[in-house]
């Protein structure tokens, strides 16, 4: 017996480029914006708990960088998406 509708087939569908690209880069943008707000966090609480001045500038050091490859990251998943 013919399927009712024969342009269906038992194949698995195939899924458009774009949404592996979505999905690989869907990843990316929060890891890096979290990273970063991680390490803001933990600046604001060493400051408040009146911690080690050192360890201020080293968090400060290193949220700088993290927004940096932040930046770097959202450029690139906006050029890997064509927006």
């Amino acid at each position: 017996m013919p399927l009712p509708c024969p342009w269906l087939s038992l194949a698995k569908p195939r899924r458009p480029h774009y949404i592996s690209r979505m999905s690989f880069s869907a990843y990316l943008v929060p890891i890096a914006v979290g990273a970063v707000a991680i390490v803001l966090v933990l600046g604001l609480i060493n400051m408040l708990r009146g911690g080690s001045a050192n360890t201020s500038q080293n968090l400060m050091r290193l949220r700088v960088v993290l927004q940096f490859i932040a930046i770097l990251v959202i450029v690139g998943v906006l050029w890997w998406r064509g927006g």
